[in-house]
């Protein structure tokens, strides 16, 4: 607790990394700091939560409103991504990965990364309320807290359960999407839920085999570093099973249609495929081959699920 009050307050040896270039900070360093990358896929799994909403492509939600509840997704998870960037800013230091990142680098005052962060969140949730409806944005407001405090500022340095747990910030997106159409959440979007949250944990994993040494370097409780290798790639082929079962459900108990059911398949069968791989060769190449799959991966299955939603011809 004394070293969270000592990082809220600003101060903490993560306030050496920026230096009088901070003044320097161009717009492309804050977009820099809501991790667009992350934020890509984010808010996909969002969209297609909307698109999979009853009646979102007949009309159910007004074309501008459904940008704006877009815009504020992408909003609040950047901004949840910043807080997270400010808070690990002694860490991301540390690692090569990492160390290039706005506020390391000394592009941008922590300060000042807290305070847009801040703006961001709180801008987020106030539009996605006032222009959406007040589910969708207690959601949102929800995961920028999960992820920014509860995962950020506890979970990660605290036990190597923390991407087990702290996925739930990351699946949050199609529960919001489908909110901002209905205005509740029923069986589909916890599914949709449910992919992401046991997503997560082999996803982040493939690339902890990898970057194994830069986490204990940093001090980061990653499981190929508590529990090691082995019984991290057992973890990955056991979730990875779990997933495609989950992936399959929305499916089976028909909430969609033919498209995502074939799609959840293949993909699902090659994901295993791919643990699988991790888990006999052993090796770093196969992680990041893994890790690499398991972006495609949730494209794809989101993809079909909006193809199959929507109509769109193939």
């Amino acid at each position: 607790m004394d070293d969270l009050a000592i990082r809220l307050s600003g101060q903490g040896a993560g306030q050496a990394y920026a230096g009088p270039s901070a003044d320097l900070a161009t717009w492309r360093d804050y977009v820099d700091l809501l991790k667009p990358r992350v934020m890509m896929l984010v808010v996909f799994t969002g969209i297609a939560g909307m698109v999979a909403a009853p009646g979102a492509t007949e009309g159910a939600i007004h074309p501008v409103i459904a940008l704006t509840a877009i815009l504020a997704l992408t909003v609040g998870a950047g901004a949840a991504g910043a807080i997270n960037m400010w808070f690990d800013r002694d860490i991301d230091a540390i690692m090569p990965r990492t160390a290039t990142r706005p506020i390391p680098a000394g592009r941008v005052a922590p300060d000042a990364g807290l305070t847009f962060a801040l703006f961001m969140a709180a801008a987020s949730v106030y539009v996605m309320g006032m222009a959406v409806n007040w589910m969708s944005a207690g959601l949102l407001a929800f995961a920028i807290w999960f992820y920014a405090v509860f995962y950020t500022m506890w979970l990660k340095r605290s036990t190597p359960q923390n991407i087990v747990i702290g996925g739930a910030a990351g699946a949050f997106p199609p529960l919001i999407g489908w909110a901002a159409v209905t205005g509740d959440v029923t069986l589909l979007p916890i599914l949709l839920f449910g992919i992401i949250f046991l997503w997560t944990p082999p996803h982040f994993w493939a690339l902890a085999l990898v970057a194994k040494s830069d986490y204990g370097k940093a001090g980061v409780p990653m499981l190929p570093n508590i529990a090691g290798a082995e019984v991290t790639r057992v973890n990955i082929l056991a979730y990875t099973v779990l997933l495609a079962l989950v992936s399959i459900l929305p499916w089976a108990l028909g909430l969609t249609g033919i498209i995502y059911g074939v799609a959840a398949w293949v993909l699902s069968s090659l994901y295993c495929v791919s643990s699988l791989e991790i888990y006999m060769r052993k090796s770093a190449a196969a992680a990041w081959r893994g890790f690499g799959y398991s972006i495609f991966y949730l494209f794809a299955l989101f993809g079909a699920l909006i193809v199959d939603k929507a109509g769109l011809p193939l």
